[in-house]
């Protein structure tokens, strides 16, 4: 499923007509109340709607399939002189809004009208969907729609049980039967990359056959969540849960992103979950990252509701400090994430990353994987790590951050510092002794002061998973495709490893090729970039939120434009500095060093051009930069 159609480009080809005559009804009824600003006609007379042209729509959900919808209208009205003496015309450019409603299961055949005013730019009106359809939902509103998605559909598991008493974990074999999705054990793909499927419609679809080796067509009934088997046996129940969870997620939350791809293409059937590789458009990647965090963010909160959750936490940690006569919490931390673990369904790191979500900060400590193997539990003072930093680093981003930093080489050259239990200790006998063997090993005391004796190192998610992953990745460490750059604290930049070294070069390579193929021609920049980068006038448009015609004609030189424009450009195109120092000379926006804004701006496209636009309106707005 593509997941990318454009809801307002559907209601352009559906309602035009519609709404291009109650803009007529309008003026007809009101010309006398209208706003009409006119340096040519003496006395208003004779008023006709010429054209109109949607240039906004924003949509907010409703029950079922039904969606509510608003459209800015742009008028082109002509008005004629009243005033026999004269014989003059003149154009205005009104806004109207025109508020709709409809049912995406009737392909909007039903939409009708419920109101038209005249547009105020100031005061827009609320989306609660996105263009594509996909809820917005804020990072502060995950837990409260939790809550409401088992208040709904599983309400049991929102009980807080007696001590002694398992919680009410959430089935999800018996979630989907109440969501009336059925669930299909079946491989899916060879490699496994495709962990699982939810079916919409009645469909025949290629799936591997272990038995004969390749793939063959099989016939699913719609409303079937399909989890490839892999999934349990390379994995763990966790994962199995957590998929069938995650899918009914979309069910709930996606299926108004489905009916919109059918209206554009009668063979969707599905939404898949996958690894996903190769080139897509931006609108689709936005779209498909959008969905997949918002199930992803929302898993977790389902199956570990945060009131039942935190309430046996706090049971288990005190049994088991009474049980052990232990003195820390984090000496008792595995033994409450291993009950967490079989209480809620979920897998080991699930429940460590929960339980650090909801403030257990002695958790953060345990399950760390590194260099194949658990990392020793290890706590620290509240608040002495920021979510990507970390004390625990692998052998080999030890070494290449030691020959590649000087302020760590410095530290360490004179043995104050040893490498133990993948940490940077600080050589005394409070913090280091030996085991029978003879080897060295950390002091309990050690591990329960982590911040007074270790040494603390910055981390940077380099792959290309978004920001959205760091506080998942940080916490859990486990072998995956993410690749951490590991910097000391406060030291200067590192190396990365030698993988990523080739990868940046074969990158700075492509980007140098590019640059060399721009000329002085705007046009062509943008043509070439465009290209480059797959997408085109309109996706871009949509990505930075400008008429995709304003950035054609500033890409002609029909238009001249800002520098805070022509950064949104670069921004949305994802640009290198290379390439976007000359895109901005091209445009003739260059930036000024006298200026504290432009070399804000500066900054931002050196160091945060990968990052969404969103996040980089963020990083500027947080220095009093808007663009």
């Amino acid at each position: 499923m593509a997941a990318g159609r454009s809801f307002a480009d559907y209601v352009k080809r559906k309602c035009y007509s519609g709404l291009f005559s109650a803009a007529e009804d309008y003026i007809r009824d009101n010309a006398d109340n209208m706003d009409f600003r006119t340096s040519r006609v003496h006395r208003v007379g004779v008023v006709e709607l010429q054209d109109a042209t949607i240039e906004r729509v924003y949509v907010s959900d409703l029950p079922e399939m039904k969606v509510a919808f608003d459209v800015g209208l742009q008028l082109e009205v002509l008005i004629k002189e009243d005033d026999y003496h004269y014989d003059e015309t003149d154009v205005n450019y009104p806004w109207l809004r025109i508020s709709c409603e409809g049912d995406l299961s009737k392909a909007l055949d039903d939409w009708r009208i419920t109101n038209v005013e005249p547009f105020d730019k100031k005061n827009a009106p609320f989306n609660s969907l996105s263009d594509a359809l996909v809820p917005y939902i804020k990072n502060d509103e995950l837990e409260k729609i939790a809550v409401s998605f088992l208040d709904e559909f599983y309400p049991e598991a929102l009980e807080i049980t007696e001590r002694g008493t398992p919680p009410v974990w959430v089935d999800p074999e018996l979630l989907a039967k109440r969501l009336q999705l059925k669930i299909l054990s079946h491989r899916i793909r060879e490699d496994a990359s495709i962990f699982g499927q939810l079916y919409f419609e009645d469909t025949a679809a290629e799936m591997f056959d272990d038995d004969v080796g390749e793939s063959k067509t099989i016939y699913i009934k719609g409303q079937t969540i399909v989890v490839d088997p892999m999934n349990f046996l390379l994995r763990n129940l966790g994962s199995y849960n957590n998929t069938i969870i995650h899918e009914c997620i979309h069910w709930v939350k996606h299926r108004k992103v489905f009916e919109l791809e059918k209206l554009f293409n009668a063979d969707a059937s599905c939404i898949s979950c996958e690894v996903i590789g190769g080139a897509m458009s931006s609108a689709t990647k936005k779209v498909t990252e959008m969905m997949e965090w918002q199930a992803n963010q929302l898993t977790p909160r389902i199956q570990m509701p945060s009131g039942p959750f935190r309430a046996k936490a706090n049971e288990y940690i005190a049994q088991f400090m009474k049980e052990t006569n232990a003195r820390h919490e984090v000496d008792v931390m595995e033994m409450v994430i291993a009950c967490l673990e079989t209480a809620f369904g979920v897998s080991k790191q699930a429940a460590k990353i929960r339980l650090v979500e909801l403030g257990f900060e002695s958790a953060i400590g345990t399950y760390t994987f590194l260099d194949n193997h658990y990392v020793k539990p290890h706590a620290f003072r509240r608040g002495s790590l920021k979510v990507n930093q970390t004390f625990s680093i692998s052998a080999q981003d030890a070494a290449i951050e030691r020959f590649c930093n000087p302020e760590l080489k410095e530290r360490t050259k004179n043995g104050d510092y040893l490498f133990i239990d993948n940490h940077y200790v600080y050589n005394a006998p409070l913090y280091v002794s030996r085991e029978d063997n003879g080897q060295l090993t950390m002091t309990e005391y050690a591990r329960t002061h982590m911040d007074e004796c270790c040494l603390v190192f910055d981390m940077k998610v380099t792959s290309r998973h978004g920001s959205n992953y760091h506080t998942v990745c940080f916490l859990n460490r486990e072998e995956s495709d993410i690749t951490f750059e590991i910097k000391f604290h406060n030291g200067y930049q590192n190396a990365p490893q030698e993988r990523q070294i080739a990868m940046r070069q074969k990158q700075l390579e492509e980007e140098i090729a590019i640059r060399k193929k721009m000329t002085d021609d705007p046009e062509q920049c943008m043509e070439l970039l465009l290209d480059w980068r797959k997408t085109n006038y309109t996706e871009l448009g949509l990505e930075i939120d400008r008429n995709p015609k304003t950035i054609s004609r500033i890409a002609k030189g029909e238009t001249s434009t800002t520098v805070e424009t022509a950064a949104l450009i670069c921004f949305g195109l994802h640009l290198p500095p290379v390439i976007s120092d000359k895109l901005l000379s091209v445009l003739n926006c260059n930036l000024s060093p006298i200026k504290v804004e432009h070399q804000w701006i500066h900054e931002a496209l050196s160091l945060k051009y990968p990052e969404p636009v969103w996040a980089i309106q963020k990083y500027l707005a947080d220095y009093g930069v808007k663009i």
